[in-house]
């Protein structure tokens, strides 16, 4: 445990193997998960790397594996979950890995092309009969075979009287026209939706020069989804070759299928019956394809994780090794790694592990060497303080050996959520729900939950816990120990109270100086249970909240202003000791330590609320130095202390502003180094820092009232719920009234859920995120457990550590991140 409260010593060492051991060797390394390897070729572009064909070769493999789980994905075949063997894939099985796997895409995309052509094939011969079996439940026969009354035709050998369609209205030509009946029809099928505006297009062009019927038909397959669609069987009946090719021509524009149409009735019989043949042939070879196809990748289902992790491994030996310089004769690597001191030994084993897997005869070198090179941070976890550390590190990892506040953020960030969250049933949810998730871990390792379950855990029992002290479980009390407040004492003949009293107030104020009314000591765990029922209730737990905010937020940033002095004595600069951190804490202790000082003491004194002054106006008038003859102040010499602390915190300002600067300077003079250019520097960056705490400190007292605020919301939608869903389910009659408490109890553990669990949780758990380090963090290049990650080496720059605007940055960084993933 004590290896968390600070990184671990780090050292360079440079690494020397064989190029037949490579592969092997760093395998070796990523099993083991703790070497960091340094770019050796900084200059060189990617491109022009010694491995960037084997990289991208794997690339390419990749992207076959990818295609094939989408394949699988589509045609829905479960993937087998292969556990890694930890086995090392050499060059040769990489080809061999890639031939196969190329062969399976070809084959897959063979099959895909046939099965498509098929498939287009089989629409066409659906449309067919459906179009034929539309025009024989329609009768949409063309002249001059017997046509119905519902065509609206009525023919003669030698004349033909028709009727046209305009907008939806049937209107007969006039009397004695006399036309050529059309010699010729145009048969096909279109999409529904498309019809009106093809309707429409047809009679702009042709106005009475044609006739047009349609019917729907649904039994039609869309061809790339295989999802029914609509669509309209449709006939133009029209005379001429002219007329015949424009409307074939509007009709690819609308992307209608036209198909050929017998004129007789028997010629398109028998079309039907051959065309329902051919269907049912397609039909069958379809199904035959579908199968051979399914019964490919689930043979390929079985190993292609175990592909993927062999590529994927493959693809991060092959980028580490381009890190890497490698002699002239192309015999030997040279490597440079970052490694715990107190893992050498294993690095060491590791190497030598790898040099007999690939059968060397020479044993790869280590050798220590030293560096100015910053090195990078190494905090080592387990399974439990992971989750921890990942949070902490989602915002910067601390410097080199400096102060790990991880062990810290294991209590305080699960007990501000809870201050925000307290609720004992609430917190009972999330703590069953967390225990049930680590008993369900190795089922549920694909979801992002299960690395956080052991911060859900500690949320529900901080949660439980601050709940106790709230005394509030879905916005009810507990009595466990019998309230301290007797309302049977304020009755005659001991109090003022009658029978009448009771009836005609609507509210009574219980009165402590009435005998027995008041026990004389606190409720003794929390809040006393009678505050439930209270008119005033609100008013009290917004004091009691909002002043605790504000002691726990000042208390946390007191204690991170803390642990900067332990790493000021670690490293011994005792300038920023006597420079740094004693004007920050004199300026936070004068002020705000000051202003907990007023809360502590006001609570201790005892006050009339008639004459007991606000300390939010007593502040004001400090800081302001505004006061009046009429203030009532809690003790002597208030007035006299608040100027001096006033004052005293105002001088800190200019101390962190120029002595450190000035000293600077001196040091320089003294040393007869070249002064300007960089003095402005130091002077900005020192007032950027003075302005940024003082401003800091303000504005991060204030951003700790979320404490408050999130709390009262949580308990105030808590208490809405139960208002306005169970009580009301509660008063139900019984019989059917025990129906209706069922549903209500539905929707209520249903809202509490969704909003009150879920929401407020997520909002309470953005709000408790208040950590602070900076730099960059120590990236082991790792291969475990069948995955990898190609791990980018961490420049030297140096981040400026902006301890005061961190939470606003903390805050915005986690919406913008919880919004993406959404």
């Amino acid at each position: 445990l004590g290896q968390m409260f600070r990184s671990e010593e780090m050292c360079l060492v440079q690494l020397f193997f064989q190029t037949e051991s490579a592969h092997t060797c760093i395998h070796q390394l990523g099993l083991l998960g703790l070497a960091q390897f340094r770019d050796l070729n900084p200059g060189t572009a990617a491109f022009q790397r010694k491995f960037v064909k084997e990289v991208k070769r794997c690339e390419e493999m990749e992207r076959i594996l990818r295609f094939l789980e989408a394949e699988m994905a589509r045609c829905a075949i479960p993937v087998s979950a292969v556990v890694d063997s930890g086995g090392v894939t050499c060059p040769r099985e990489l080809l061999e890995l890639e031939c196969k796997i190329r062969k399976l895409e070809e084959e897959l995309k063979e099959i895909n092309c046939n099965h498509d052509a098929l498939k287009r094939n089989f629409t066409e011969l659906l449309e067919i009969s459906s179009l034929l079996k539309t025009f024989a439940q329609s009768n949409f026969t063309p002249w001059p075979y017997h046509l119905p009354l519902s065509l609206l035709f009525e023919c003669t050998p030698s004349t033909w009287n028709r009727v046209t369609r305009r907008r939806g209205e049937i209107l007969p030509l006039r009397i004695g026209t006399t036309l050529q009946a059309p010699d010729t029809f145009i048969a096909g099928v279109i999409k529904q939706d498309r019809f009106p505006a093809f309707e429409k297009v047809l009679w702009r062009l042709f106005h009475e020069n044609f006739i047009l019927r349609h019917a729907e038909i649904q039994d039609t397959e869309q061809q790339t989804e295989n999802t029914m669609v609509k669509k309209d069987a449709f006939v133009i009946f029209v005379q001429g070759d002219q007329v015949q090719g424009k409307i074939k021509k509007i009709c690819d524009g609308f992307r209608a299928s036209l198909y050929p149409c017998p004129n007789t009735l028997s010629a398109r019989e028998q079309m039907r019956m051959s065309v329902h043949i051919r269907i049912e042939d397609l039909r069958m070879i379809l199904r035959r394809t579908e199968e051979f196809r399914a019964t490919v990748l689930t043979k390929a289902a079985t190993s292609i994780q175990h592909w993927v992790n062999k590529v994927k491994k493959m693809k991060a030996i092959y980028y580490t090794l381009n890190l890497c310089n490698i002699d002239i004769t192309q015999k030997l690597i040279v490597a440079e790694i970052w490694c715990p001191v107190s893992d050498l030994n294993s690095v060491q084993n590791a190497l030598i592990k790898g040099s007999e897997q690939s059968g060397s005869s020479v044993s790869p070198i280590l050798n220590r060497i030293h560096t100015q090179h910053t090195p990078p941070t190494f905090n080592r976890t387990n399974v439990f303080t992971k989750g921890f550390q990942t949070i902490v590190d989602a915002y910067g990892v601390s410097n080199y050996r400096e102060v790990n506040p991880t062990p810290y953020t294991i209590i305080t960030f699960p007990f501000l959520f809870a201050v925000m969250f307290g609720d004992c049933g609430h917190g009972l949810v999330l703590t069953l729900l967390a225990v049930w998730v680590i008993a369900q871990q190795k089922k549920l390792s694909c979801f992002v939950l299960v690395e956080g379950r052991f911060i859900i855990l500690l949320m529900g029992l901080f949660s439980i816990y601050t709940g106790l002290i709230y005394n509030d479980c879905f916005s009810k009390s507990f009595s466990i120990y019998g309230s301290s407040w007797s309302v049977r004492h304020m009755f005659q003949p001991s109090g003022p109270w009658s029978n009448e009293t009771l009836h005609s107030s609507g509210h009574l104020t219980l009165d402590p100086a009435v005998p027995r009314v008041y026990s004389g000591s606190p409720y003794m765990l929390g809040i006393d249970p009678v505050w439930n029922i209270a008119s005033n209730k609100l008013s009290f737990l917004n004091s009691y909240k909002m002043k605790m905010s504000v002691i726990l937020g000042v208390s946390h940033m007191l204690f991170g202003t803390t642990l900067s002095l332990v790493n000021y004595i670690h490293f011994r600069n005792f300038q920023n000791i006597l420079l740094r951190f004693i004007p920050e804490l004199v300026f936070m202790l004068s002020l705000f330590g000051y202003l907990i000082f007023l809360i502590v003491f006001k609570w201790c004194v005892q006050l009339r609320s008639e004459t007991a002054p606000s300390i939010l106006l007593m502040f004001i008038n400090m800081m302001l130095f505004s006061y009046q003859s009429s203030d009532v102040f809690l003790y002597s010499e208030q007035k006299a202390v608040q100027t001096f602390l006033v004052l005293q915190a105002l001088l800190m300002v200019p101390v962190m502003l120029l002595v450190k600067p000035l000293l600077i300077y001196r040091q320089r003079i003294k040393l007869r180094l070249q002064v300007g250019g960089h003095m402005g520097d130091i002077f900005a960056y020192q007032a950027i820092y003075t302005i940024e705490h003082c401003l800091g400190c303000i504005s991060n007292t204030a951003s700790y009232l979320r404490l408050w605020a999130l709390s009262l919301a949580h308990a105030e939608l808590s208490e809405v719920l139960w208002r306005m869903l169970l009580r009301g389910g509660l008063r139900c009659t019984p019989g059917l009234g025990a129906v209706l408490l069922a549903l209500v109890l539905c929707c209520f553990a249903l809202l509490t859920v969704a909003v009150l669990i879920v929401m407020e949780g997520l909002s309470a758990f953005l709000h408790a995120l208040r950590l602070h380090c900076n730099k960059y963090k120590f990236v082991p290049f790792n291969q475990t457990k069948g995955t990898f990650s190609i791990l980018y080496h961490c420049t030297d720059k140096q981040y400026i550590f902006k301890l005061h605007i961190f939470y606003l940055k903390a805050r915005q960084f986690w919406i913008i991140k919880f919004l993406s993933h959404i």
